[in-house]
């Protein structure tokens, strides 16, 4: 069904990819121009924006790694909004893609960029149609939703820039980039408060302010405190890893692990989750605005009833006390969805026991003291993949969701993303590192 789609992909325009393999110094450059692009974007304001806009999404902002006002509003929600879909087809067998193949990998990959771009369109109508963006004047409708859609498209190819040319990829590098100065400017913003004149915004700053006055407040620092914590507890997790021991029969005495990480799915269950709610929660805006609030109802772009209430991420201990129907039921679905993605993340991701069983039997690597079989390896990694996937996909889930109940600052799911995508780009930039001091490594390694 997707052949069918293949002239589309032709005309639709695409990063091309380097003809030889980049040196660290170049992939360092490309990754860094993409950031400061992204900085520049993320401050030009939308020319037509009303100036009573509210931020309706702020709980899921930095998740979704978009600026509120400025062009690049949507941040990656499009990117992940057409991943969901995608995995949830192809997980179902509603698509039938062997994503081994390279054809089928072709034809996933150009689904998901149309997909996105579609996503960045109806996204961009939907925020100016439900309120969430509001025009200034009724003639500024149409030239807002071009700005965001502009917006959106950028950032669908400064992700494709960072793929291929740079460090991770675009989605990770925007997720950090809005998250680390999200958390910067709510712990150490010494400008005065809007709520409250000539007393500082940041937390840092306001706690010894008060302590100057001989008021102090030591709640303020229960988010710095619930901000550390998650970092401590992300970066121990993300060393806890099996490894499969590993000779490489080309060269005598080679040997190296396979490690299996704790987080095998790395933090995409959790950026897959969020888009979900947020989606449901914009839905639920456009079904109230045709007169169907099927999915409940939303007064001041904040949902008072139904399941788009209930999906709202509880960002207070508070909420436990007054509303514990209400956690309880975000709690089981955001859990629950976690280990989902997970799931479908490896098996789509190509990291499922079968895939990694054939590439390290490919490579000519075998388990020391046994003989080198794909269908042994595949074996021995079903032992182990599985269990940490759903285990890996709940821990991420319930960190996250802890998380936020404190009000981590950056919010606690952002601050899990963070960590985690700091975390792997460290691991992969040391790896290049490497492997440009050690060129002979490329071949043991695989690349």
């Amino acid at each position: 069904m997707l052949e069918k789609l293949q002239p589309i992909f032709s005309i639709i325009p695409q990063v091309r990819s380097p003809i030889q393999r980049l040196s660290f110094r170049d992939k360092i450059k490309w990754t860094g121009i993409i950031l400061l692009l992204y900085f520049v974007l993320s401050n030009i304001s939308l020319f037509g924006l009303s100036s009573a806009a509210v931020d309706q999404f702020g709980a899921l902002r930095a998740v979704m790694a978009g600026s509120f006002g400025s062009i690049i509003t949507l941040g990656i929600g499009p990117i992940v909004s057409a991943s969901i879909i995608l995995q949830l087809l192809v997980g179902g067998k509603i698509l039938n893609l062997d994503l081994s193949r390279h054809e089928d990998k072709a034809l996933f990959q150009g689904t998901q960029k149309l997909l996105a771009l579609v996503f960045t369109l109806f996204e961009a109508a939907a925020f100016v149609f439900v309120g969430a963006v509001p025009p200034s004047d009724p003639s500024f409708t149409v030239l807002l939703i071009a700005q965001i859609t502009l917006g959106g498209i950028a950032i669908i190819y400064m992700d494709e820039v960072v793929s291929k040319w740079g460090f991770g990829s675009g989605v990770g590098l925007f997720i950090v980039a809005g998250v680390s100065q999200q958390i910067l400017v709510s712990a150490f913003n010494f400008l005065p408060s809007a709520t409250s004149p000539g007393v500082p915004a940041g937390k840092i700053p306001q706690f010894i302010y008060l302590i100057t006055t001989g008021n102090p407040d030591f709640t303020l620092l229960l988010p710095v405190f619930a901000t550390i914590i998650v970092f401590l507890v992300v970066v121990y997790a993300e060393s806890m890893r099996i490894e499969i021991p590993l000779s490489y029969g080309g060269v005598k005495g080679a040997r190296g692990k396979y490690p299996l990480r704790f987080i095998y799915a790395s933090n995409m269950p959790v950026i897959l989750t969020s888009a979900l709610l947020l989606n449901v929660q914009l839905f639920a805006s456009v079904f109230q605005r045709i007169g169907f609030p099927i999915l409940g109802q939303v007064s001041n772009g904040q949902a008072i009833n139904g399941v788009a209430y209930y999906l709202t991420t509880p960002t207070s201990l508070s909420v436990v006390l007054t509303d514990p129907l209400k956690v309880l039921i975000y709690a089981i679905v955001f859990l629950a969805s976690c280990v989902v993605f997970a799931w479908l993340w490896v098996e789509l991701s190509g990291i499922g026991p079968k895939q990694v069983a054939k590439q390290l039997h490919q490579m000519g690597m075998q388990i020391p003291g046994q003989r080198s079989s794909r269908a042994h390896f595949e074996r021995i990694l079903k032992r182990y993949i599985p269990g940490i996937t759903v285990l890996g996909g709940a821990f991420v889930g319930l960190l996250a969701f802890g998380a936020d109940l404190t009000g981590a600052l950056g919010g606690g799911t952002g601050i899990l993303l963070t960590v985690g995508i700091v975390y792997r780009l460290y691991e992969e930039i040391a790896q290049e590192q490497l492997m440009d001091m050690h060129p002979m490594l490329r071949k043991f390694l695989g690349d």
